[in-house]
């Protein structure tokens, strides 16, 4: 258990400084660009699916929570707001960037992401026109966007760039070092190989699995399915299910600013079966990273 400990703590602390730097050139990508995104997917119209996936795939602080926000208000549809729930990749980027995985896996992973997103979202949108037989009409009135950073407080938009990239270095570390320390216990007790023969080779039980951890509306969930891949307990395709239906703090969010409970439910259960149903095709076609 000593070399379990030992192993955990080495493996975080290698990654804290790549993860810090992750974190810098986010918060400044954040700053630059954040209202300008937030602008842009409120003009998207019936293009919603396409500029929220492409949206959801940068580095932006909470932009799953202001989707959110502008689909309680009516700004955006719900394809959109899927679209962007799917693209979005929480915290899988600067850990896969501080664990130096390779460009064109992270490219491939996102790209994966991007297209499913869209589809769905168009998809959602179509079925939608389709039974109301109307164009949905979007709110006009002004709507309060809440941020993750206002969620965590943690000031990101305060100026101090900084501070902001310091403080969500420290707490994505120790979400790191938990999950890792967990993981690693996991494999200590029951076995990778046993681990491994659970999930890994599972077409169906993998993406389950992985895209049930993915609805965790927290950080944690992308921590978790990130590291469960790195240390090969899950495959690319249970992976990416997992990532999928991981909208971090968007869910929670969506449940406090959305009224309407019964409908709630039904985006989470969209959400989830979305994830599994690509997780599922993906590991049917042999994705390989």
């Amino acid at each position: 258990m000593l070399e379990v400990i030992e192993e955990t703590l080495i493996d975080s602390i290698k990654i804290l400084p790549f993860l810090f730097i992750t974190y810098l050139i986010m918060e400044y990508i954040e700053h630059k660009m954040g209202e300008k995104s937030k602008s842009a997917i409120k003009k998207s119209g019936k293009f919603g699916p396409i500029i929220g996936s492409f949206l959801g795939i940068f580095p932006q602080c909470g932009f799953s929570v202001s989707a959110t926000n502008l689909y309680a208000g009516r700004v955006i549809t719900l394809g959109t707001l899927i679209a962007v729930y799917l693209s979005t990749s929480d915290e899988m980027l600067p850990i896969f960037i501080s664990e130096a995985v390779s460009p064109v896996i992270i490219l491939k992973i996102l790209g994966i992401k991007l297209l499913i997103g869209m589809i769905a979202g168009f998809i959602i949108d179509f079925v939608i026109r389709a039974i109301n037989k109307k164009k949905q009409k979007n709110n006009d009135e002004n709507i309060e966007i809440e941020t993750l950073c206002e969620h965590d407080h943690c000031h990101c938009e305060d100026g101090s760039i900084l501070k902001s990239a310091l403080k969500h270095t420290i707490n994505i570390f120790i979400f790191i070092i938990i999950i890792t320390f967990i993981i690693n216990v996991a494999v200590y007790l029951i076995g990778e190989e046993n681990i491994s023969n659970l999930l890994l080779n599972r077409k169906i039980l993998g993406p389950v699995i992985a895209s049930l951890i993915g609805l965790i509306p927290n950080c944690a969930a992308s921590v978790i399915i990130t590291n469960m891949y790195l240390e090969n307990l899950i495959s690319a395709g249970s992976m990416i299910a997992g990532l999928l239906t991981g909208a971090g703090v968007g869910l929670a969010v969506l449940f406090k600013t959305n009224k309407n409970l019964k409908e709630n439910v039904k985006i989470v259960v969209l959400l989830y079966a979305i994830g599994v149903i690509s997780g599922m095709i993906l590991e049917l076609v042999g994705l390989q990273l």
